[in-house]
């Protein structure tokens, strides 16, 4: 298996693609530690795991996050999913500066906080890798609000955080996953844009499809294979960068 033996911690591991990962992860023979702020819904993933430990902690709280770092001891991937309260559907015109800086805050506060304690510690024993994921909006996506900069601003992150880190031996990579439909559902899409119903769910859905090179979205198996791959030693070449897993459709 192409993890055993290695520790992981999935930061967001409630949601679809947190706990696909984790249940991934732990498939391939990691030791997974489920984190996130809503313990019912970690504890409903780690019900399928067996040896799983679910961790309340909320990845904007710095000392949260070190405390758990220190609980968890030596870790070898880590995968922030953390959900950055996103608002789409309106033009930049028409949008309140909170809706339109919160993902930017939040997604590079969370994705800091996390790979800054992890890698600290990586860097130590001279092995690890820190995985993040956004949806590659950042070469510009109209009515997307804040969620373009947000990528951006990961992107940097990420590529940053690489090559500082890469000589001491810990691997930061991301992945592009836009429109996962197995994730969608009126309730998660309205909360990101109020206007939607069950048609215009089926109608984004089929409209990513129509945008990819390969005419088909990603599926949450694509997305939980190449972050198990990227996890994994067999991928100890790649770093500083993202992998686009959108079924094909290229970031403009």
């Amino acid at each position: 298996m192409l993890l055993t033996d290695k520790t992981a911690i999935v930061y967001g591991a409630g949601g679809s693609i947190g706990g696909a990962v984790a249940r991934a992860f732990a498939a391939e023979g990691a030791r997974v530690h489920l984190v996130g702020r809503t313990r019912k819904t970690l504890e409903a993933v780690a019900a399928d795991l067996g040896n799983a430990e679910v961790a309340v902690v909320d990845a904007l709280d710095e000392a949260a996050v070190e405390k758990h770092l220190e609980q968890v001891g030596e870790v070898d991937v880590t995968f922030n999913l953390v959900s950055r309260g996103d608002v789409q559907g309106a033009p930049l015109t028409d949008m309140p500066v909170d809706d339109f800086m919160r993902p930017v805050i939040n997604g590079l506060r969370a994705n800091f906080i996390t790979a800054r304690g992890a890698a600290r510690r990586m860097a130590e024993r001279g092995s690890g890798v820190i995985l993040t994921l956004n949806s590659g909006s950042a070469h510009g996506s109209p009515m997307m609000g804040g969620t373009g900069p947000a990528d951006g601003a990961i992107d940097t992150l990420v590529r940053n955080l690489a090559m500082e880190c890469g000589p001491r031996g810990v691997r930061a990579v991301g992945l592009w996953a836009a429109g996962v439909p197995e994730t969608f559902t009126v309730e998660k899409l309205s909360a990101v844009n109020p206007a939607i119903d069950e048609d215009a769910v089926q109608g984004i859905i089929a409209g990513l499809a129509r945008m990819r090179m390969t005419r088909r979205n990603p599926t949450l198996a694509d997305v939980t294979a190449t972050a198990v791959f990227l996890a994994s030693d067999q991928a100890a070449g790649i770093t500083g960068t993202f992998v686009n897993v959108t079924g094909g459709m290229v970031p403009r």
